[in-house]
């Protein structure tokens, strides 16, 4: 499985994938799921993959060439969704030659995108795109997305994430998040990508590969672990005195007398 989450802020972008793929419990291995685009200081994207892995590498693939969609690609898109748009087409271009082959063989077209950046003097914009490439945009009020093994690491997004938030505790929040689902879900691990982009840049300096020897994420594991604990722990006991009593109650019904035992006479 996979768990990838980007977050689009005032300040800039956040992308964070882990590399573990499951196709059985004999069958685990470690793929790239986040590449990063760029030519020249005129633009930089990035993109977060999920599903299936054929379909999802062949998308890259397509996407990292020359290869035009009507007139353009990422290396000519004028804007940050334009460029959505090109890898919208790219999966439907997929989708048109693999999918009667899958569906032949019980397999589903099973695919999904986060893809963001920036062009030129817009700002940075973040889009979810499916497996039938059509996309949303994030917002001010959602300013993240999330796709693969979402609900374990969403949380903590849903109360630190706004998009006012600076980037570093983005970062911070990103990280929990990510721990929070290695935590609960075998089917997500190490090693982790990280990209975090700050507005205007145009520069991957903040791309790095993180493993089971860093020593930042092997702080925030153990600390938010601790402090977690110590909250819970921190918090008042159920007061059980004086409640009324709210749930109701069945019980046995009251017999009279013994049951009469029927006799089935021929």
């Amino acid at each position: 499985m996979t768990y990838c989450v980007a977050i689009c802020l005032k300040e800039g972008l956040v992308f964070l994938s882990d590399t573990r793929t499951n196709a059985g419990v004999d069958d685990i291995g470690t793929f790239r799921k986040m590449t990063i685009y760029q030519e020249g200081h005129d633009r930089i994207f990035t993109l977060l993959s999920a599903g299936n892995l054929a379909i999802t590498q062949s998308v890259k693939e397509m996407l990292s060439h020359d290869m035009l969609f009507e007139g353009v690609n990422l290396w000519n898109a004028k804007s940050t969704y334009d460029a959505a748009v090109v890898v919208g087409m790219a999966i439907r271009k997929v989708k048109e030659r693999d999918e009667k082959a899958l569906a032949n063989a019980g397999i589903e077209f099973n695919c999904s995108f986060i893809f963001g950046g920036q062009v030129a003097d817009e700002k940075p914009r973040l889009f979810n795109i499916y497996s039938a490439g059509n996309f949303v945009e994030s917002t001010l009020e959602t300013c993240y997305f999330q796709i693969g093994e979402a609900k374990y690491g969403k949380p903590i997004l849903d109360r630190v994430i706004n998009y006012n938030t600076s980037l570093d505790l983005a970062t911070k929040a990103a990280l929990i998040s990510m721990d929070s689902t290695l935590k609960s879900n075998i089917s997500v691990g190490l090693p982790l990508d990280l990209f975090v982009y700050a507005i205007n840049s145009f520069t991957k300096d903040k791309a790095i590969t993180i493993d089971e020897a860093n020593p930042y994420f092997a702080m925030i594991r153990n600390l938010w672990g601790q402090k977690l604990t110590e909250i819970v722990m921190s918090i008042q006991e159920p007061n059980w005195a004086n409640n009324p009593e709210l749930l109701p109650i069945v019980t046995a019904p009251q017999r009279l007398g013994p049951i009469p035992l029927v006799k089935n006479e021929a």
